[in-house]
């Protein structure tokens, strides 16, 4: 399954001598991208890496690659790689396990039939066709008391498996289900499974009022630890120690597009959004004001970006901008 995509997946590291002998020019023009990208206020920091070696980190306005950032929503799809783990640990059955049962003390006391049809993978892929807790409805969910609860006593507007309604309430129900089969606290969970990482760390991780970590929300790393773990996925899923961490195949999942924004018309997998950037197929994660992860598969490019978090990326234009950014990084490396 998805064997077409592996390829793209096992792009092998070269070494920092080859990168650095390749082309003088390409390194200039890098510069240079990354030199006018100050004029954008909100940008934080910018880091390019190629076949796993990092190619320049710039800070602007005050910002730093050491410095924590809130990567706010790009933290779904770290969610997404420890829902990919729990499955390969067998902790999980698959992506077409329901819901229901695994968190069934949570349930209302009247479910919707619908409910008995939700499944592990419509939460990855915003298609659980409950009411989203995002966007106007977000300061109402966080106001409850039991955060999994309200998510799961939001009303059906879609049949589970349908349209993309973007919430970050079906995330935190993966992150109260990585909790049920793993024992263990969703941040604990990511600092031993992501371990093998270099470079990784999640610094802080706030939690809902029954100690649950925010799943999709409220994660901080610094741009350096963001960076290392879109290296996880492209280097299909092996760590630098050389350890599989995640499965090719896993990542291949995540990556292929089962539904699209009604607001970018961006595909969405599993954690991912999926779009056309500079002529090139890109898969990346996105939070809100601007907190970007960026991968090129076809290059063995991988781009970390950070912003003020408090940019509305959408409607102000940033998003765009930044997109804008990754084609002129792209053309730089073509």
């Amino acid at each position: 399954m998805f064997r077409w995509l592996l390829p793209l997946l096992c792009v092998l590291s070269t070494s920092p001598a080859a990168a650095a002998a390749a082309s003088p020019a390409q390194a200039r023009a890098l510069a240079g991208v990354l030199d006018e990208a100050g004029a954008l206020a909100p940008l934080r920091t910018v880091l390019v890496a190629r076949d796993g070696v990092l190619l320049a980190e710039r800070g602007y306005h005050g910002g730093s690659p050491s410095r924590p950032a809130n990567i706010k929503s790009a933290s779904k799809s770290v969610v997404s790689a420890l829902v990919g783990i729990a499955i390969e640990r067998g902790l999980l059955d698959g992506v077409d396990q329901p819901v229901a049962p695994l968190l069934a003390d949570r349930l209302p006391a009247n479910p919707d039939p619908r409910m008995a049809r939700l499944t592990v993978g419509h939460l990855l892929s915003m298609q659980a066709g409950l009411q989203p807790t995002s966007g106007r409805q977000y300061g109402r969910w966080v106001a409850q008391p039991d955060w999994v609860r309200a998510a799961l006593a939001q009303p059906f507007v879609d049949e589970p498996g349908g349209g993309m309604l973007y919430s970050t309430g079906s995330t935190h129900l993966l992150s109260a289900i990585l909790v049920r089969v793993g024992g263990k606290p969703t941040l604990a969970l990511a600092r031993e499974w992501l371990a093998p990482q270099a470079g990784f760390a999640v610094t802080s991780w706030d939690r809902d009022p029954q100690g649950i970590h925010f799943g999709g929300n409220q994660m901080a790393m610094t741009p350096r630890s963001l960076l290392a773990f879109g290296e996880l996925y492209r280097n299909g899923g092996r760590a630098t120690s050389g350890a599989q961490v995640l499965s090719a195949e896993w990542i291949a999942q995540s990556w292929t597009p089962r539904t699209h924004s009604v607001y970018t018309g961006d595909g969405y997998g599993y954690g991912w959004f999926a779009r056309r950037i500079g002529g090139h197929d890109v898969r990346f994660a996105w939070g809100h004001g601007g907190q970007m992860l960026y991968i090129v598969p076809a290059l063995g490019l991988t781009v970390a970006m950070t912003s003020d978090e408090h940019t509305g990326t959408a409607v102000s234009g940033h998003l765009a901008r930044l997109h804008g950014l990754m084609a002129e990084i792209i053309a730089t490396q073509g």
